[in-house]
């Protein structure tokens, strides 16, 4: 059983009781009587668990089970690398352009006519946005529109990955790049991609798609290292204030 292979009562408590996503656990003054383990040990076992994305508490339901999640361990482990050193944004950039491309066909084609009209929405807000007298960054409306692109695979582990590319970016500073004429470039590549998508000529969009990651690469590159990252930057992520993410809004 895979569970003898992790070293954490708590979670192997998790993986042996038949609990569902949204179902509660017994207190942990409950599991520690049943498995005749301390409670602070328990407790601090939750707390990895709680990091994972695997449960949460709250004083009315207590602890209670989620659905698993890839992006929350990624996330988390990706914004300590980048404290640690930000030119691994580089190197997650290239794993993320190269899963993009790789799972482009796959996604495209499970995408349904509401999801290419959001992304034609997308693409209408942002441009709007760079239009007005004074310019807004469409920064929710770039990641939005990736990660919609793709939001139909049914694989966890390549959307958490996709999610923790946007947290870097985020980190980073990307986000508030506001060089206009390439975010011009930008949107227009993005406009070009989804009528590509809407009109089911695929190859093509995938050809932009590429060529608009090469854009990305030779605008961002040689800056990277001039946008340390600070604790401060981290903690508003979430690093060390570890309640799971902030309210993106929403695209009608």
């Amino acid at each position: 059983m895979l569970n003898g292979k992790i070293s954490s009562d708590f979670l192997n408590y998790i993986v042996t009781q038949d609990v569902n996503p949204g179902e509660r656990f017994p207190s942990l003054a409950d599991i520690s009587s049943e498995m005749g383990v301390s409670v602070g040990k328990l407790r601090e076992q939750f707390e990895v668990a709680r990091m994972l994305g695997l449960v949460e508490a709250s004083p009315r339901r207590g602890i209670t089970r989620k659905s698993y999640d890839f992006h929350p361990p990624v996330r988390l482990s990706l914004l300590m690398a980048l404290a640690l050193d930000s030119s691994h944004f580089r190197e997650f950039s290239s794993l993320r352009a190269h899963l993009e491309t790789a799972y482009w066909y796959e996604a495209v084609v499970l995408l349904t006519v509401e999801d290419k009209a959001k992304l034609q929405q997308l693409v209408k807000r942002a441009i709007d946005q760079l239009n007005q007298a004074r310019v807004q960054i469409p920064h929710f409306e770039h990641r939005t529109l990736h990660l919609t692109i793709f939001s139909r695979l049914e694989n966890p582990f390549v959307k958490g990955l996709f999610e923790s590319y946007w947290d870097a970016y985020e980190a980073v500073r990307l986000n508030r790049y506001a060089d206009y004429s390439y975010l011009q470039k930008v949107w227009k590549y993005h406009a070009h991609i989804v009528d590509a998508i809407c009109e089911e000529r695929y190859d093509e969009g995938k050809e932009l798609l590429v060529e608009h990651m090469t854009l990305f690469r030779q605008k961002h590159t040689l800056g990277l290292e001039n946008n340390g990252v600070s604790d401060e930057d981290l903690e508003e992520k979430g690093l060390y204030v570890n309640e799971m993410f902030e309210d993106r809004g929403s695209i009608k």
